[in-house]
């Protein structure tokens, strides 16, 4: 009997067995395509599954899908197919968030701010002129990208040189400079002074003289993106509308290797000057040394006598193959700069920008540097300012104050870090120094302590003699300005001393000029960490800028309220 019923359980089993094959058969017929699109679609269910249930779960009931048949998912009817699956859900998909620009990659000088000097030990302070305004434009697109800018990217004097003062202009091109001084209370600690020396270059009447201009435009892959090449291109091309016949155009490009896309060209063929740009497409690596190289050389073959000679190199200055040493590439500039070819370069991108080669190479090569953020920035680069872009009226610019420590205790020079000079470079006319374009204004501030004000920072050394009270006390400091004309190899000397009686005590009796620009370098100082600044932040940036914001024609200064804001709603450091 228990044999029997063995046996009877295993031919149970077995029509079991055979009864499910006969089903799985009947469902699994069809054409090789349905084959293969249930296979593939039973493969991605697979794959999904882990997290797509949770999602099933996380869906109120109403809004789950009702159960398909196996025939609707494979193109057959209802009739042709009896078993139902449920349908595989596909992930709620939610936008991934905006990240802000990385900027591990991007490289600064390193700058160590300019330290406290005590007079009766270091009475002279001798620096070189800058006439950039990059580091300000630059931490603009920071800011407005919702990210406080790397210390170093901060340099306060080209956040200053940025605005227009209004200082007067000179009239007489064999001296093209005016100077102006004042001295005020300093906003951040009440028992300082600033001292603000203004320098307004001479702006010669007419249009500029001819120019002779090679644009060497880095088309690597690495300027790909709306900011970049795109950017780039519409920057030139409205420097190219305010061209003439006298002016010639050139245009080597490089990536892998540089290219001479435009034989020098005359300026008023605008739509041919324009085509060639507008053809430009950015693509390989980035050979900026051998670019350099030939773009020289293209400004030596259409050399203007008594013309602008100038390359202007426009790139995220992210070189990568061929010359890439940094010393190197700034001795190539200022080799060829002693030719009487200037260099200017703009500045475009984000994430791998070397600034600090942008800012360099424009240094060593008798120019100036811009980072172009935006298309206005290029209008008020290459079309508002481009005489001061462009043409020299002054180079090898040097400023050397001498304080007197019968009024002076002590001062600091606030910027101009990479700018300083030994006091013995002042008259070596060997000794490189910066250039100035014709109609730029130069500003420079110091904070200094007076004698017996309180403001000091040091002790005054026990064994020193001090001629503090046998000096004379009607003069705080004097004023030296060596500067050579274009076309000269020996300086000349500008002298003037600054009357203490013009110092003034109360801060609202200084001119809008001056408190502008120290709101300025207050925000400047503020986001290089504020060491010197006491107490003073964000909001009184904005109090004293706000009421000492005068002249605004172009609007900058008011932008500047709003960069003021950004930053002191990014800035969570105590």
């Amino acid at each position: 009997m228990i044999r029997v019923r063995h046996v009877f359980t295993t031919a149970a089993f077995l029509c079991v067995v055979l009864l499910l094959a006969a089903c799985d058969a009947t469902v699994s017929q069809g054409s090789p395509h349905d084959m293969r699109t249930s296979k593939r679609k039973s493969s991605e269910h697979a794959q999904n599954t882990d997290r797509t249930q949770s999602a099933v779960r996380s869906q109120p009931r109403q809004q789950r899908a009702a159960p398909v048949t196996m025939a609707e998912r494979s193109g057959g009817t209802a009739q042709d197919r009896t078993l139902t699956v449920m349908p595989s859900v596909q992930p709620i998909r939610r936008p991934r968030p905006r990240l802000p620009v990385r900027m591990e990659r991007e490289q600064y000088a390193e700058l160590d701010g300019n330290p406290v000097r005590r007079v009766a030990e270091h009475p002279v302070s001798t620096f070189s002129i800058d006439v950039d305004t990059g580091s300000y434009t630059n931490v603009r697109r920071m800011l407005n990208a919702g990210q406080l800018p790397p210390k170093n990217a901060v340099r306060v004097e080209e956040f200053i040189n940025y605005f227009d003062y209004h200082y007067p202009v000179p009239d007489d091109a064999e001296q093209p400079f005016s100077m102006t001084t004042a001295l005020a209370p300093t906003p951040w600690n009440a028992d300082t002074k600033l001292l603000r020396i203004g320098i307004q270059g001479w702006l010669p009447p007419g249009d500029p003289p001819p120019a002779n201009l090679v644009f060497l435009i880095d088309v690597s892959g690495s300027m790909h993106g709306p900011q970049r090449l795109p950017l780039l291109k519409s920057a030139l091309k409205l420097l190219v509308r305010q061209l003439d016949g006298d002016d010639r155009v050139s245009i080597v490009t490089y990536a892998g290797q540089s290219d001479l896309a435009l034989e020098p060209t005359p300026g008023d063929e605008t739509a041919k000057i324009l085509a060639v740009i507008d053809g430009l497409q950015a693509a390989g690596s980035t050979n900026g040394g051998d670019g350099i190289r030939r773009a020289y050389d293209m400004a030596r073959q259409a050399y203007i006598d008594d013309g602008i000679n100038r390359v202007i190199l426009a790139t995220d200055g992210d070189f990568n193959v061929g010359t890439v040493d940094f010393d190197t590439l700034t001795e190539l500039v200022a080799r060829r700069a002693e030719a009487g070819i200037a260099l200017t370069t703009l500045g475009f991108g984000v994430g791998n920008y070397n600034e600090k080669l942008m800012e360099q190479l424009a240094g060593r090569g008798d120019g100036n540097y811009a980072y172009i953020d935006s298309l206005s920035e290029a209008e008020r680069v290459l079309v508002a300012n481009r005489a001061a872009t462009l043409h020299t009226i002054a180079k090898d610019v040097k400023i050397q104050v001498e304080f007197n420590p019968a009024v002076v205790a002590e001062y600091r020079l606030i910027g101009y870090e990479n700018r300083m000079l030994d006091r013995a470079e002042f008259n070596n006319d060997k000794v490189d120094a910066g250039d100035i374009g014709a109609g730029r204004n130069v500003t420079a501030l110091y904070e200094i302590a007076l004698v017996g004000s309180g403001g000091s920072h040091m002790d005054p050394l026990r064994y020193q003699a001090t001629d503090a009270e046998q000096g004379k006390t009607d003069e705080a400091a004097f004023l030296r300005l060596r500067y050579k004309l274009p076309d000269e190899h020996d300086s000349r000397l500008i002298e003037t001393p600054i009357a203490a009686a013009a110092m003034q005590s109360d801060p609202g009796d200084a001119d809008d000029s001056l408190r502008f620009a120290a709101a300025v370098a207050a925000f400047g100082q503020l986001l290089r960490g504020g060491t010197w600044t006491g107490d003073y932040d964000y909001d009184d940036v904005l109090a004293l800028a706000r009421t000492a914001r005068g002249q605004d024609s172009d609007g900058r200064r008011g932008a500047f309220l709003q960069l003021v804001k950004l930053a002191a709603a990014l800035d969570t450091r105590e």
